[in-house]
C-alpha cells in the first residue's frame, strides 16, 4: 500500500523548541535602570544612615521579586528600612507582629457571615483579607509565631496566593515578604523550618553602625520622626524594571560557577571535598543556584553592566547561601560556621 508523502512529512515533523534566548539589552536601558535605582538608593539613605550593603541587598531582593530575612539586634532600623523601601516604590505596606498566640487567620484573613458587596440578597460567608494582602509585608520577629502560623505565610511566599475556606485568593504583584529575627533572644521562639528558610532569597545581617554614623543617627532622630522618601516609581514602572532584570543574559561560565558552588556544598556530591564532608549536613539546593544567578543579574544592572560576571556571584554568595548550608555537630564543636563553609567554597570554586 502506497504511503502518502504529505502524511509522512507531517508525522515526522518535530515541534519546534521555544526560543529561550533573552532579548538583547541595550546600553540605554542599563543606564536608565541604574539612574532610577540610584534615585531610590539616595532616598533610602536620606532616612537610613549607613548600611550601604544592606540597602543594596534589599534592592536586589525587591528587583528580583524575592523575599528577605533580616537578622539583627533591636534598634538597627530594620523596620524603618522596610517602611522606607515601601514608600520609595509606592507600595501597600503592612506589618504583622508575630507572637506565640498569632493564628493563621490573623495572617491570611478569614470568612465570616455577612452580606456581599455584589448586591446579592441574604447572608453568606464573606472573605475578609488579612494583612498578607499587600505589596510589602513585614513579618516582625517571625520566629516567635507557632509553626502552623509560619506555614500559613509559607503558602503566600511560595505560591503568591492564600487558600481560605477551600477558595484560593491571588496576591497582587509585586508581593514581597521581609521578615525580621532577633539573634539574641531565643527563649519562646520557634526555629524556622528549612523549607521556609529556603523561600528567602537572602539572609541579610545588619550590624551596628560606626560611631560617626551613630552620631548622625542621634542628631537626625532626636528632633522628630524621620520623613519617609517619596515615591519615584509607579507600580508599572517598577514591574518594567523587574522584567528587565529577568531579561539580562547570563554567560555559561557564570551559571556554571553558581551551580558549581551549590553542588560542591553538598556532602554527598562527587565534587565536594573532605572539608565539606566533615562539616556540612545539608548543602544548598537548586534554588540556591537560581538565586545566585538572579541576584547577580540585578547587581550587574545596579553597577551599570548589561550582564553579570563571576565577581557578582561571589559578591552575593554569602547572604544567599548562609541560611541554606546546614553545618553538623562536628562543625559546631570546631567553631566552623556556614560563613566559613561559604568562604571555603568560594576559595575552591571561584579562585
Amino acid at each position: 500500500m502506497a504511503v502518502d508523502s504529505e502524511t509522512t512529512k507531517t508525522a515526522t515533523t518535530k515541534t519546534p523548541k521555544p526560543n529561550l534566548q533573552p532579548t538583547p539589552i541595550v546600553k540605554q536601558q542599563v543606564d536608565e535602570f541604574a539612574q532610577r535605582v540610584q534615585t531610590i538608593r539616595r532616598g533610602l539613605h536620606e532616612v537610613v544612615v549607613g548600611q550601604d550593603e544592606v540597602i543594596d541587598q534589599m534592592l536586589v531582593c525587591a528587583l528580583t521579586g524575592s523575599h528577605a530575612l533580616l537578622v539583627g539586634v533591636p534598634g538597627l532600623a530594620k523596620t524603618l528600612l522596610i517602611k522606607t523601601l515601601a514608600a520609595a516604590f509606592d507600595w501597600k505596606y503592612t506589618r504583622i507582629q508575630f507572637t506565640p498566640d498569632l493564628m493563621p487567620a490573623d495572617v491570611t484573613g478569614y470568612e465570616l457571615l455577612g452580606r456581599g458587596e455584589d448586591g446579592a440578597t441574604g447572608p453568606r460567608m464573606v472573605f475578609r483579607p488579612g494583612p498578607v494582602f499587600a505589596n510589602l509585608v513585614l513579618a516582625d520577629e517571625i520566629n516567635r509565631a507557632a509553626p502552623k502560623t509560619q506555614s500559613a505565610l509559607l503558602e503566600a511566599m511560595a505560591e503568591r496566593h492564600v487558600t481560605v475556606g477551600g477558595k484560593t485568593y491571588p496576591l497582587e504583584e509585586p508581593f514581597l515578604v521581609a521578615a525580621t529575627q532577633n539573634p539574641i533572644e531565643q527563649e519562646g521562639t520557634y526555629p524556622l523550618p528549612e523549607a521556609q528558610l529556603d523561600r528567602f532569597m537572602m539572609e541579610i545581617r545588619i550590624s551596628y553602625p560606626t560611631p560617626e554614623q551613630e552620631e548622625e543617627i542621634v542628631m537626625r532622630t532626636t528632633y522628630g520622626e524621620p520623613a519617609l522618601s517619596e515615591s519615584v516609581l509607579t507600580r508599572d514602572e517598577f514591574l518594567q524594571l523587574r522584567r528587565l532584570v529577568l531579561a539580562v543574559p547570563v554567560a555559561a561560565n557564570v551559571a556554571k560557577t553558581a551551580v558549581g558552588i551549590c553542588t560542591a556544598s553538598r556532602p554527598e556530591a562527587p565534587s565536594s571535598d573532605s572539608y565539606i564532608r566533615d562539616y556540612v549536613s545539608w548543602g544548598a539546593g537548586p534554588r540556591g543556584s537560581q538565586n545566585l544567578v538572579l541576584a547577580a543579574k540585578a547587581r550587574s544592572l545596579l553597577l551599570g553592566r548589561s550582564a553579570p560576571i563571576v565577581d557578582d556571584i561571589e559578591a552575593v554568595a554569602r547572604p544567599i547561601l548562609r541560611h541554606r548550608i546546614i553545618v553538623n555537630h562536628r562543625a559546631v564543636g570546631d567553631g566552623v560556621s556556614s560563613e566559613d563553609v561559604i568562604k571555603h567554597l568560594l576559595d575552591e570554586v571561584v579562585a
